[in-house]
């Protein structure tokens, strides 16, 4: 620990910092913090997997933001092949890190060393400097050359090179695009309510990891630290482009992942062995999600169902915002306008007709001292599990329900509220029983302006909770008939000597969300664990769905994430707009957490959130929201209603996008699992299958929907054509299944209407279709399947499909697929263990050009026929359909003469 001098000399220091404005590091010129004296490299002890020193300030210190650290630990450990593992710290204080709890360490292999390891650490001594470089071409991938590593108590920098107009993805969440602009660009970590949105702030969660591509390969780079940070790109400046990082508190602890330099899945892959595998999700889910901010009453919800059911539109699940509660408090529901009786009745409609009910769980609890009817406030004070102000009492904000407390995801007793709320407000017997959870507002949000000195006329001045807008029904309407449709250091933690980028009002930390100064249980602060409360909410969340449902997977759709969060739960893109702008920004969204951050159940709010949408926005969205992997209409309170009926149109490229998407179900369902075992991407950007094509690399408006699926969606305004790019590479329309040969050009597709969306096969795949979609997902999994084989110009395809009964978090039985196509034999076989119940009625294989001599099925002839028998080939289309009938228990072999 520091001498007592020292620390008298910290207090002092940290008295007068708190009389100084914080300051950006945007109002330092960068030839200031690169010419502090930096540290120098001591004491340096090498191993076979790794070395450590001892880094010495190297002069006179900077104190640009705080005093400088005299002299540093470096921890550098050869994890895996392909991973390094550098660390920086302060040996004389035990800083803030992310617990273990909320983020796992990965494991070491104990083989890797530098030795096998394809890349490298290297070091100067003096001033200290590090880089990472591929070991087979030398190529240098992080360097922070000429960039002094400045770590001082509330302020940490590293600055590395990076390459010319760099291909740079992650860094999020933002609304920026998928490839971030290199020139002049802030990404800042600090989780907040961020209504629309907005391009170029930080908004609801946290995700410091970033993915470079380049000709020659990809990489990846994780800090794992969860305090508040500037990520600056610059170019420009002397020394060329740059990624900065300014950090306000904890320690310097990077991963750097090799990648690939063919692969750039093999990337994400790697990054998931750190972040963890996405959690598997059950088969329902990815059926077709309604709700809105703004039901009146359960006759509202009521007539939603059954006008979805009247427009022959599937409807897997129904949701509910916060308009079912008591005066906006968690775990009731408001006894006129939802009364439980009736909202029993909707779930049992719903369970009867093998649907799904979901609603809002939001983590504030009205603040109810004076009210002992409220039991979740109670039972929180009996437990004492409420998050507590710097003076030890109730820390509070307004939210929803007006003044709040929050709940206090360290402390040891909060799985015991938690799981008891769950257990009873979700009973099966006497409550809702939701079949999955919607989590939101838990960054932790707060409508109280600063300095929020009085949260309760703060409450009667913004009206919350806020007044319902017309009378209750009759508690007895009827429904669904035929005519309803802890640290050692002392710190300035309200206003840090470093200002990050905070885009909430005044900038100020404690702006818009729970006071920065507030303490956990564990004596944690939640200026150090702040981006963490909506994972942690998260973990808890999961945690008590599975108490109340043994042995199901839960399904928790959250607003706020941290890096791991995908190992529970998915994420919707939050409160967006209904324009152009951000129909085209949610593709760039749903990549990221999808191909980067692991987060794969990911959506949007499809037609927009805030503001009236319009039929020809919402038609589009409509079809471009079957291929996000969570598909949700939501919308607002306030604006018009947006259900896929309201317009002809939109309920026409509903019913035809959700045709698409249940028939690739399965082979979405597929990549799930595959994600779930290796972290394989179940989105990909063009360049993750094309890495060598340099075109591809700035595409965002287009993607693969899992390996072979490329969508192509009208983005201009209320356009009827497209432009899109081709790779050279063999592609078959997914409606016609005609052939097309990509050149590695753009092509126009005109005459594209609101009730159309452009998608490709890419060659090489065999895909598991269902032969037809269904009303609900019980009733696509009793149907038939074909494969459809799509051959590359090799004339190969291969595919896989796996079943399992679609909900259990340990399955007994699975079948597991495998169809392999080459030399115009199609090789089905594999592990039938699951009975899937249903027969592969036939086979399609695609780009024959001439008509087959015959087919062979299991070495015997069949005949060709018409009428649902034998082959047929469709010269136009250059199709051959053989049906085979065959039941999904063992293999079988389809050749083409």
């Amino acid at each position: 620990m520091r001498t007592l001098a020292n620390l008298r000399a910290f207090v002092t220091a940290a008295v007068l910092l708190q009389s100084i404005a914080s300051v950006s590091s945007a109002e330092v010129d960068p030839k200031v913090l690169d010419a502090c004296p930096g540290y120098r490299a001591t004491n340096v002890k090498t191993r076979f997997n790794g070395l450590s020193a001892e880094l010495v300030l190297g002069a006179e210190p900077c104190n640009v933001f705080g005093a400088d650290i005299p002299k540093l630990k470096l921890d550098v450990t050869y994890e895996t092949k392909d991973r390094i593992h550098v660390k920086i710290t302060d040996p004389a204080d035990e800083r803030y890190e992310i617990p273990e709890s909320v983020f796992p360490r990965p494991k070491a292999s104990p083989l890797a060393s530098s030795l096998t390891s394809s890349i490298k650490f290297d070091y100067t001594a003096s001033p200290f400097s590090f880089s990472i470089y591929r070991t087979g071409s030398r190529e240098v991938l992080f360097s922070t050359k000429d960039h002094p590593l400045i770590f001082e108590p509330q302020f940490l920098r590293v600055k590395t090179s990076v390459p010319e107009n760099a291909n740079i993805y992650g860094l999020g969440e933002h609304t920026n695009p998928f490839r971030l602009p290199t020139d002049n660009t802030t990404l800042t970590m600090w989780s907040r309510d961020a209504y629309g949105i907005p391009s170029y702030t930080n908004i609801y969660g946290n995700h410091p990891v970033y993915f470079e591509h380049r000709k020659t390969g990809s990489h990846g780079v994780l800090l794992l630290n969860s305090n508040g940070m500037d990520i600056k790109l610059r170019s420009g400046e002397t020394g060329g482009p740059s990624l900065e990082y300014n950090v306000i508190g904890g320690v310097l602890d990077f991963y750097f992942l090799a990648g690939s330099t063919s692969d750039p899945a093999e990337l994400a892959k790697q990054y998931a062995q750190v972040a963890g595998l996405p959690a598997e999700q059950p088969y329902w889910s990815f059926g077709f999600h309604q709700c809105r901010f703004g039901y009146y009453d359960y006759v509202d919800v009521a007539g939603v169902i059954s006008k979805y059911a009247a427009a022959k539109i599937p409807l897997e699940t129904m949701w509910t915002d916060i308009d079912y509660m008591d005066r906006r408090r968690v775990f009731t529901v408001d006894p006129q306008y939802f009364p439980m009786n009736r909202m029993r009745e909707i779930v049992k409609y719903l369970h009867d007709h093998d649907q799904k009910y979901i609603v809002m769980t939001d983590p504030a609890v009205a603040y109810t001292p004076d009210d002992p009817g409220y039991e979740a406030y109670h039972k929180g004070v009996e437990l004492d599990i409420w998050l507590k102000a710097a003076n030890g009492s109730d820390s509070l904000g307004v939210v929803w329900p007006g003044v709040s407390v929050y709940p206090d995801w360290f402390h040891p007793r909060i799985a015991e509220y938690w799981d008891n709320e769950f257990k009873e407000f979700y009973s099966p017997e006497k409550g809702l029983d939701i079949d999955g959870v919607w989590i939101d507002m838990n960054e932790p949000a707060n409508f109280c302006n600063l300095p929020c000195d009085d949260p309760f006329q703060q409450a009667i001045d913004q009206q919350m909770p806020p007044p319902r807008r017309r009378d209750p029904p009759a508690a007895d309407v009827p429904i669904f008939t035929a005519e309803s449709g802890r640290l050692t250091r002392r710190r300035d933690i309200l206003n840090p000597p470093y200002a990050i980028n905070n885009a909430a009002p005044t900038g100020a930390l404690s702006s818009k969300t729970a006071a920065v100064d507030a303490v956990h249980y564990n004596g944690l602060v939640e200026y150090d664990v702040h981006n963490l409360y909506g994972s942690m909410m998260s973990l808890a969340t999961y945690d008590s769905m599975l108490a109340r449902r043994p042995g199901k997977r839960p399904f928790i759709i959250t607003r706020s994430t941290f890096a791991g969060a995908g190992t529970k739960v998915g994420k919707w893109l939050g409160d967006n707009v209904s324009n152009w702008e951000q129909y085209r920004f949610s593709i760039a969204g749903m990549l990221a957490f999808a191909s980067i951050y692991q987060v794969p159940m990911v959506g949007s709010d499809i037609c927009g959130f805030a503001g009236d949408t319009n039929e020809n926005l919402c038609a589009r969205w409509a079809m471009l929201g079957a291929f996000n992997p969570f598909m949700r209409n939501h919308n607002g309170e306030g604006h018009i209603s947006q259900e896929f009926y309201e317009w002809p149109s939109v309920a026409e490229a509903a019913r035809r996008a959700i045709d698409i998407r249940y028939r690739l179900l399965d082979y979405m369902y597929t990549a799930f699992h595959k994600a779930s075992l290796d972290g394989s991407p179940v989105l990909h950007p063009l360049f993750y299958k094309y890495p060598k094509d340099t075109n591809t690399y700035p595409i965002e408006h287009q993607f693969f929907y899992g390996d072979s699926i490329l969508v192509s969606p009208v983005t201009g305004d209320d356009a009827t054509s497209v432009d899109i790019y081709l790779p050279k590479d063999t592609f078959y329309d997914f409606h016609t299944f005609a052939p097309i040969k990509g050149n590695g050009a753009s092509i126009t597709l005109p005459n594209v209407n609101f009730t159309q969306i452009p998608l490709h096969i890419r060659g090489g795949a065999v895909l598991p279709l269902r032969e037809k979609s269904a009303m609900t997902t019980v009733e696509l999994r009793k149907t038939d399947f074909e494969f459809v084989v799509a051959p590359n110009a090799r004339g190969e395809a291969r595919g896989e499909l796996y079943v399992d009964d679609g909900e259990s978090l340990v399955q007994q039985k699975t079948t597991e697929v495998t169809m392999r196509y080459a030399a115009g034999t199609l090789s089905v076989g594999g592990k039938f263990g699951y009975d899937v119940g249903v027969k592969v009625k036939s086979v399609k294989v695609l780009g024959v050009e001439r008509k087959p001599r015959g087919v062979l099925v299991d070495l015997r002839s069949v005949r060709e026929g018409a009428g649902g028998e034998g082959w047929s080939y469709d010269a136009t289309r250059k199709v051959v359909e053989v049906v085979v009938g065959r039941e999904l228990k063992r293999g079988f072999v389809v050749s083409v003469l």
